[in-house]
């Protein structure tokens, strides 16, 4: 099959997708939009003459291989046509492949699925634990064009080479006061920090307000006993890793009198229980909006919006010691 075709067949695909959607059927979690889409591009492959593995490959990049080419596919609950995607490093990627796709549904707004070119889609790069490509639909310029290289000569680059090429990039887009905090060459550095690092004591409010709960929502573990261990490193690794926010003091984002006693100026009590309260309904925006690959990155499972709420609450159970959270935290999400 040649590559005109293979691209009409997308564009077939993505066309039956796009009336399935907008018909009703809408789909809430990556997996379940990943299997119909390898299921529909299968049966257009039988149509003519061939097929694919129907079985998706974990960890596996792209996620569908029909001989030389694949289809990587991104889905987002929201009204985006943005999200992050591999990593820089690409070291899942199937040898075989030389032509690459994306294939996204977006089910907020108004329902769709198109197609593009990997390359042509590719416009960033951002951190979740390790440097990763962000993809939109309807880019205008990509990012292998900002970096003068073709996502071709791209993927063929040793390592420390594409680290030169997104460390140029990043230094190209500081701000007047920040420094590029991340990225040596050497292969071995598994956990890259982001292209530019704020403090958090120089955000807004708004911003801090938002943070806040982002992290606590990722983080059910702040609930724990207050000489625990560890209980806000992934607070910590959170604003770092994916806001580029450094925060010397994690723990007085919760605990500090500034915080908890916002909304009730009593002094005494359960600190982080008033912290949390304060911040219930951008806690909830967060459980609405936030990537699920946030939440498979740090609960280890994949939750639907709708149940996240409910989850970091059964999740806070288990870690607070002499107080229970469900009975003290969103109990207007329950009525």
């Amino acid at each position: 099959m040649d590559i005109q075709r293979f691209e009409q067949l997308l564009g077939i695909l993505c066309k039956k997708l796009t009336a399935e959607c907008q018909s009703g059927k809408l789909y809430n979690k990556s997996s379940l939009f990943e299997a119909r889409v390898r299921k529909a591009l299968n049966k257009l492959l039988v149509d003519e003459g061939t097929a694919i593995d129907v079985s998706p490959q974990p960890q596996a990049f792209p996620d569908i291989v029909f001989g030389v080419f694949g289809v990587e596919v991104k889905f987002t609950v929201n009204d985006t046509w943005r999200s992050i995607a591999n990593s820089v490093f690409e070291g899942t990627r199937d040898p075989k492949v030389k032509h690459i796709y994306v294939v996204f549904g977006k089910m907020g707004g108004t329902p769709a699925v198109e197609w593009g070119r990997y390359e042509d889609c590719v416009i960033h790069v951002r951190t979740s634990h390790v440097p990763r490509f962000e993809v939109e639909m309807h880019a205008g310029e990509s990012l292998f064009k900002k970096l003068g290289v073709s996502y071709y000569d791209f993927s063929k680059l040793p390592i420390e080479d594409r680290m030169r090429h997104i460390r140029k990039y990043a230094r190209g887009r500081l701000n007047p006061g920040e420094r590029l905090w991340w990225l040596e060459d050497r292969i071995e550095q598994e956990h890259s920090l982001p292209l530019q690092v704020r403090l958090y004591m120089g955000l807004s409010q708004a911003e801090k307000r938002q943070l806040r709960a982002e992290a606590a929502l990722l983080s059910p573990q702040i609930v724990k006993p207050s000489r625990s261990k560890g209980k806000y490193n992934d607070v910590t690794i959170y604003l770092l890793t994916y806001h580029g926010v450094l925060c010397p003091q994690s723990r007085d984002l919760f605990s500090a009198g500034s915080v908890a006693l916002r909304s009730d100026p009593e002094r005494g009590g359960n600190y982080i229980l008033r912290a949390l309260r304060d911040i219930e309904n951008e806690m909830c925006q967060a459980a609405a909006t936030l990537e699920d690959a946030l939440f498979v990155e740090y609960w280890g499972v994949s939750v639907p919006p709708k149940e996240r709420i409910k989850e970091w609450l059964k999740r806070a159970d288990k870690f607070a010691k002499t107080w229970k959270p469900s009975k003290s935290l969103f109990l207007k999400e329950k009525t």
